[in-house]
């Protein structure tokens, strides 16, 4: 975490970096005046919190918060003061800091109200984003990784986001096709409107129609209400057909009346009805391959494969993986309320060489899973349990027949239970290749219980 502390008394700056990186994931960066402050923030900005004295020369502290509030609101800010003057903290609050501090504060003072500050902005971000997403406002700059490894593909969505152009997502499950479809939306003119995902593989054969094109009440046995369906849902908006090879064909054929004359005909009813949305498609599977053994109609096809945009599996851009575990570290820690976990450089490295079959879907498990499993306030190469390999990413537990290799009696005469407990705690950790932590998940213990017991 990086901290930037904004105060000129060179004793009160040393004694409070001192104190703020005894902590070894916080690094801070000192400066003496609001106006370098502000230049810092402009040019890198990768600061978490700020640390900012209110009685500065030139730009006061409070000047320089006013400006931080207008520029980064999400930035959150603690007050340093030597003052005992209560209208300064009194104006430093209703301009939006954080917190408010006398100086020196004490060291748990201060790390009390840092936590607590990283808390709320990881949840106030979290709120952002969902917001954003229900507003149908996610953009392509929303996206972890549009400046690294998904650059090729943005520059293409952005130029498909300015049309109203069929466009066809492709790729493994699991690389975001459904929040690349998001941002299309959130970039194009029907920003606003709404955005409905409808999974195709998920609808049962015979509620294909229904559930798309609406029906009327008495329509079939079950519709006791009349239903607009997903396509008028999405009216003046866009609509995400996901696993679009699963749809049947009969519902191919209606789903291409659509795409040609703009309306729909709901089941069950004796006119058609206008429509003006957007369709984004996705799929994992050949089509062309479909088409040619006659399970998707080739018109169709032409008409959903207008521009398609095939999205990189994770093994492809595995520079973004990094900003990705600190992305799910930081949702999961707003998420639940728990305390930011950090990970450790070796960690990392496993997961930028892993190859992760499932993409990101499967990376975001496999953070959860190790913020679980993790003990510490740093994630470790043993919390994730996972084996890197060249041609896959797998879940690696331990299988351990522990009885052949476990002797009950010694000499004929019973072992102690606390003897037999022994030698079944030190062949699960040997078939482990001494590593505890997969160990401990084989035989269901939790870590810090196999650790006292092989110590004991």
């Amino acid at each position: 975490m990086h901290i930037l502390l904004v105060e000129d008394d060179r004793l009160q700056s040393k004694m409070l970096t001192l104190t703020l990186e005894k902590q070894p994931s916080w690094r801070v960066t000192a400066v003496a005046d609001g106006r370098q402050a502000l230049a810092l923030l402009a040019e890198k900005n990768t600061v978490n919190l700020v640390f900012l004295d209110i009685e500065m020369p030139g730009m006061n502290g409070l000047e320089v918060l006013d400006v931080i509030r207008q520029q980064y609101p999400a930035l959150p800010v603690i007050m340093l003061t030597g003052s005992q003057n209560i209208d300064d903290a009194v104006r430093a609050m209703k301009l939006g800091a954080f917190d408010y501090m006398n100086k020196p504060p004490e060291p748990d003072r201060i790390y009390i109200s840092v936590q607590n500050a990283l808390r709320l902005s990881r949840l106030e971000k979290e709120v952002s984003r969902l917001k954003r997403k229900e507003e149908g406002a996610f953009t392509f700059e929303n996206l972890v990784g549009h400046d690294t490894g998904l650059q090729e593909v943005v520059r293409t969505g952005k130029k498909a986001a300015a049309s109203d152009i069929p466009v066809m997502l492709l790729g493994e499950t699991g690389v975001g096709k459904e929040v690349f479809a998001r941002a299309l939306h959130g970039e194009s003119s029907r920003v606003g409107k709404p955005f409905v995902a409808v999974n195709c593989g998920a609808i049962p054969a015979q509620l294909v129609e229904s559930t798309l094109f609406g029906h009327e009440k008495g329509a079939f046995t079950g519709a006791i209400a009349k239903s607009i369906g997903k396509f008028r849902e999405a009216e003046g908006g866009t609509i995400f057909l996901d696993e679009i090879g699963e749809l049947p064909l009969d519902a191919q054929v209606k789903l291409l009346r659509a795409l040609q004359q703009k309306e729909i005909s709901p089941v069950g009813a004796d006119h058609t009805v206008p429509i003006n949305v957007r369709i984004i498609s996705a799929t994992n599977l050949n089509l062309e391959q479909q088409v040619k053994d006659g399970k998707f109609r080739d018109d169709l096809y032409f008409r959903l494969n207008v521009l398609p945009i095939r999205l990189p599996s994770l093994r492809d851009r595995h520079k973004d993986i990094p900003a990705l575990v600190q992305h799910f570290l930081e949702r999961f820690a707003a998420v639940e309320s728990w305390p930011l976990k950090l990970i450790s450089e070796e960690a990392l490295k496993l997961l930028q060489q892993a190859a992760w079959p499932g993409n990101i879907r499967e990376l975001e498990n496999a953070i959860h899973r190790a913020i679980i499993l993790c003990e510490t306030a740093i994630l470790q190469e043993q919390d994730f349990v996972l084996t890197a390999r060249h041609d896959k990413a797998i879940y690696d537990p331990v299988i351990v027949s522990v009885t052949p290799q476990v002797e009950l009696t010694e000499g004929g005469v019973f072992k102690s239970f606390e003897q037999i407990e022994k030698e079944i705690l030190l062949r699960v950790l040997h078939l482990s290749s001494q590593n505890v932590a997969r160990a401990a998940a084989a035989i269901g213990l939790a870590k810090s219980t196999f650790y006292r017991k092989i110590k004991e």
